[in-house]
Formats: structure tokens, C-alpha cells, sequence
């Protein structure tokens, strides 16, 4: 039996649930949305302000690779031309922009013209 001051149990009857069932307890929410929320929040808290150095970073490697990629056409003697040979079609979509970047006015190889 219960006292008069404590409590009484949450179904509302006085000697507790029915047949030895638990008490019910509100439903769970997941953590995991919420959790993954303030993970991505704490990342673009620490990225945002490098986001514009981590971007010309990568521009720098992508065009290095592409230059030892395209060597072998810039004049270049490459000892992997073999190699990387099966690359350049792939690179050829952005060649373009490539060598705007670069402060080439017009495209450095005879044999594909972009502009």
C-alpha cells in the first residue's frame, strides 16, 4: 500500500500496473537524427572557415595532376605517358577551364582546340 504522500503509480491505480506489466513509459525518440545534426553542425562550425583554402587547395593538386597527366602533349617528356594516357579523355572536359586558369588565352595543344 501506498502512503498519502508518495505518489501514485502512473496508470493511475493504486496498487500499480495490472498482471505484472512494466509501467508504460513515454515512447523513445532517437537520438541518432538529433546526434547526427549536431555532428554536421559542429562540422561546418569548423570548416566554414577554410572552406575557401580547402577549395584552392584542391584546384591546385587537380591542375598539377592534370599538367603531369597532359605532359606528354604540353612537350613535356613523361615517363608515365603510357600510364596516364587513358586519363586525358576524362580530363579533356575541363581543359578548358584549365588553361584560362593558367592565363592561357587560347589552348596550348595543337591537335584540340576548346575555344
Amino acid at each position: 500500500m501506498t502512503s498519502p504522500h508518495s505518489p501514485s503509480p502512473a496508470d493511475g491505480s493504486p496498487d500499480g500496473p495490472v498482471g505484472g506489466e512494466a509501467p508504460r513509459s513515454a515512447p523513445r525518440t532517437s537520438r541518432a537524427p538529433r546526434g547526427r545534426a549536431f555532428s554536421d553542425g559542429l562540422h561546418e562550425f569548423y570548416v566554414a572557415p577554410y572552406r575557401r583554402t580547402f577549395a584552392k587547395a584542391q584546384r591546385d593538386e587537380d591542375d598539377l595532376f592534370r599538367m603531369l597527366v597532359m605532359s606528354e602533349m604540353l612537350g613535356v617528356p613523361n615517363p608515365a605517358a603510357y600510364y596516364t594516357a587513358e586519363l586525358l579523355p576524362v580530363l579533356y572536359d575541363s581543359f578548358h577551364d584549365w588553361h584560362r586558369r593558367m592565363g592561357m588565352e587560347r589552348s596550348p595543344l595543337e591537335n584540340y582546340r576548346c575555344c
